[in-house]
């Protein structure tokens, strides 16, 4: 199944079923006003959700429409619980190698969490409107989960029955301004402006046999200024499953149905026969300082573009893409 929430001029948006193609929609507001709500009654409200989405596939629905996907918020635009972790350990790898250090070993054993502002996401469509490029403005392509709810202390295995979407997101990072606020240690604010999402969320099922053991083994693109920068596997290198991350969310506290858990931006390790690029610049900028000794590839530039799109086992897009503009507030 495949979700999407049209812009209507309130905080939650419109509910929509879109098909598998992408090519055509279905509001879906006579099931379920918004995601949040549907989230919060998922077993009674995905039933129908599936039906209107099989209807809509075999060209059956009564009132379809073109999607649009400039017309989308986020799936979900805003969630009271979301969760970021670093669970594609070569790109932490990079950053401490790069700065003379090692990643410390507690990373390999336990998935680490921190938590990220859950509101103002950002449309498929929308402009990254920011006021200085000295900020070390930052793309970053990740993947996501949608919990229901989880109970204190669940096991992987019953997070997994309660992974209710999928999400592709461009988790955007200010790396000048990330670097002062690790300094005290406290996390990052400043540096972490609105992340936008790719305007379809889909259920797991949707991945067919590439949603294996909680990963999603499917191919990640990402382009910027019209270049080809990073063809990322995303289910290889992910050292702890999205099942795993929800999981040591739940260790100590329940999860409110709607929490979003991003498992990090993708990383591959590069091989002989394959080099994957890079799904951030930041990541590239390690390498070369390893490489090099210092960094050459610039952060983004007003003006600049960015493409994020995953493809499913048939080369289709997946999520549909997420299409971006760097922009000064002046010119917005």
């Amino acid at each position: 199944m495949k979700l999407a929430t049209l812009d209507d001029g309130t905080r939650d948006g419109q509910l929509a079923v879109v098909s598998r193609d992408l090519k055509t929609a279905h509001v879906a507001d006579g099931i379920a006003p918004s995601l949040r709500a549907a989230l919060d009654d998922w077993a009674f409200i995905a039933p129908q959700l599936d039906t209107l989405y099989r209807q809509l596939n075999e060209g059956k629905a009564r009132r379809p429409f073109d999607f649009d996907p400039a017309r989308c918020m986020a799936p979900l635009p805003r969630t009271s619980g979301r969760v970021s972790a670093a669970a594609y350990l070569h790109h932490h790898e990079l950053e401490r190698r790069a700065a003379g250090s090692e990643l410390p070993p507690a990373w390999r054993e336990t998935p680490q969490l921190a938590w990220a502002a859950g509101d103002g996401f950002l449309g498929p469509r929308q402009d990254l409107v920011l006021a200085r490029e000295e900020w070390g403005i930052d793309f970053g392509a990740k993947l996501a989960v949608v919990s229901g709810d989880l109970g204190q202390g669940a096991t992987p295995d019953e997070a997994h029955g309660q992974i209710r979407l999928l999400l592709l997101a461009n988790d955007v990072t200010l790396q000048n301004l990330a670097a002062d606020e690790r300094v005290p240690g406290v996390g990052l604010l400043q540096a972490k402006p609105a992340t936008a999402f790719a305007p379809v969320a889909v259920t797991p099922d949707e991945l067919g046999e590439a949603w294996r053991g909680g990963k999603a083994a499917l191919p990640l693109r990402v382009v910027w200024n019209g270049n080809p920068v990073g063809t990322l596997e995303a289910g290889e290198d992910m050292a702890f499953s999205f099942p795993q991350l929800l999981a040591a969310l739940a260790a100590s506290r329940t999860v409110m149905a709607g929490t979003i858990v991003g498992a990090g931006v993708v990383a591959n390790r590069a091989t002989r026969r394959h080099t994957p690029g890079y799904a951030s610049i930041a990541a590239q900028r390690w390498q070369e300082t390893l490489d090099e000794g210092q960094p050459v590839t610039h952060f983004m530039r007003f003006g600049d573009t960015v493409r994020i799109e995953m493809l499913d086992e048939n080369g289709k897009s997946l999520f549909g893409a997420i299409e971006q503009t760097l922009k000064h507030p002046d010119s917005a």
